[in-house]
């Protein structure tokens, strides 16, 4: 800041901070009384707290999902969102480059041939045809509900006397169906309906009434009946070589628990923790001791063998840094997130021995220049040396990917779902929310639909028996 005396000189507010210039000579000073020297200091000093507190409110209003590690469901719908990337604003639908859907022809019930029936000469005698084109219409057939009545019967011994009366097998005992149950739960569970949607739908496009208590008594079926997958999901993940790993509040009962996921190209584990520390996170790895892909939590910090940083974090704490009013941090934020960038789009791009070579020396000097700074970007610069041995991972080991956008992509719906029905009410609605977010998912990455999965765990719930559960540690690339 300057100032127009040439005399000015600058004075020190506590003798731990930076000096401050001011706009009069120290001779000047040197004749001011000694009151009134303690109360300009003390002046100062207050504008300084003030102006601090300002600065980190305005910081926090301006925070939004793009410079911070806030969720995109926090963004305010009343703010744009800014584009500060250079590139033109995309239009919405299909880029160029982006493939194409193609409808996948479906086994038909039903073909009609439809044959032409004149030409523009007038004929209309067509002694031969042949198909060339097939035009597919897909139709919801007519929902006609299957209700079965079983009747129990009675009848008296001839041989004693004694009255004997029929039992209703415990696969009917239930009174909804097999695929009827799955349907319910994929509602529910995968869809994200509530109770009463379900129940709506029953009576409106099934034809059928069920209370919201006899739904909730198929989830708690169809929630025994996963717990293998769930179980087989767990395994799978802990014996992966890589996984990426986060976490976000949960309720039940209005108190505060976590929700964890576990998560790699294959399978996805969820878990309803009580805490969000390192017991947690034991409880949820097991015994794993793979490549770690996380952000800067202190616990993830510790862990032992190689981990990878999310850049994705830091990328948008260095935005953050780069949208300050203050000139040199605003400086400090451009450079590391034009470095961050960089780094990042070394994954699609590896660098040669010469450019890395380059971009390690100009990342060295961005940290040298800037630990020893007693503001927010001196802390940014001593997060990034203390994480530095995690920043390129990914360019070392195949496989590692540089960011942690997997686990927040397979926790998004996990956060809907909190935010849609805040939590939940008992350890049992914790457990169907593990259970059903670990085999959505996991069919997700998988690409395989969950409904038929349902079905087939439901029906083997009934009968006693042990579903197929070989394709949840055996990618089957075919889907």
């Amino acid at each position: 800041m300057a100032h127009p005396n040439p005399e000015s000189f600058s004075l020190r507010i506590s003798p731990e901070s930076e000096p401050v210039p001011v706009p009069f000579s120290q001779a000047d000073w040197e004749q001011t009384p000694k009151p009134t020297q303690d109360f300009i200091l003390s002046l100062m000093q207050q504008l300084d707290q003030l102006q601090k507190r300002v600065d980190k409110i305005e910081t926090r209003l301006n925070q939004n999902s793009s410079n911070s590690s806030r969720p995109p469901s926090s963004d305010s719908p009343y703010k744009p969102k800014s584009n500060d990337s250079g590139q033109e604003k995309r239009k919405p639908g299909g880029q160029n480059g982006h493939k194409g859907h193609c409808q996948v022809l479906v086994e038909p019930t039903k073909i009609e041939s439809i044959k032409p029936e004149r030409c523009s000469c007038g004929n209309t005698d067509f002694h031969q045809t042949s198909p060339y084109h097939v035009h597919q219409q897909i139709e919801l057939p007519e929902i006609q509900m299957d209700v079965i009545h079983y009747e129990l019967h009675k009848a008296i011994c001839k041989a004693c006397g004694k009255l004997n009366k029929a039992t209703l097998p415990e696969r009917y005992r239930s009174g909804f169906g097999i695929r009827l149950s799955a349907l319910i739960a994929e509602l529910v569970g995968n869809q994200g309906n509530s109770r009463s949607t379900v129940r709506d739908f029953c009576r409106s496009v099934l034809g059928f009434s069920i209370s919201k208590g006899s739904i909730q008594k198929v989830i708690d079926r169809v929630s025994e009946a996963i717990r293998p997958h769930y179980e087989a999901i767990g395994r799978a993940a802990r014996q992966a070589e890589i996984n990426c790993i986060d976490e976000t509040s949960w309720f039940t009962n209005g108190t505060l628990m976590w929700l964890w996921t576990m998560v790699n190209t294959t399978v996805a584990f969820f878990m309803i923790h009580s805490n969000r520390s390192s017991k947690a996170f034991q409880e949820l790895i097991g015994d794993w001791n793979g490549i770690l892909t996380s952000d800067g939590y202190a616990v993830y910090r510790k862990w032992v063998t190689l981990r990878q940083t999310c850049l994705a974090h830091l990328i948008r704490d260095a935005r953050g840094l780069s949208e300050r009013e203050q000139p040199d941090i605003a400086g400090f934020g451009c450079w590391a997130l034009k470095e961050l960038r960089l780094l990042c789009h070394m994954a699609h791009a590896p660098p040669t021995k010469g450019e890395w070579n380059a971009f390690y020396a100009r990342f060295c000097r961005l940290i040298s220049r800037n630990q020893d700074r007693k503001d927010e970007a001196g802390r940014f610069a001593r997060r990034l040396l203390r994480e530095i041995d995690c920043l390129w991972v990914f360019l070392v080991v195949n496989g590692v990917e540089p960011t942690n956008n997997r686990a927040e992509r397979t926790l998004r719906y996990g956060v809907l779902w909190r935010k849609r029905s805040q939590g939940t009410a008992s350890d049992k609605g914790n457990r169907w929310v593990e259970r059903i977010l670990s085999l959505k998912q996991t069919c997700r990455l998988q690409e395989r639909p969950t409904f038929p999965i349902l079905v087939e765990a439901v029906d083997c719930y009934f009968k006693g028996s042990s579903p197929d559960l070989s394709w949840i540690a055996h990618r089957n690339m075919s889907h």
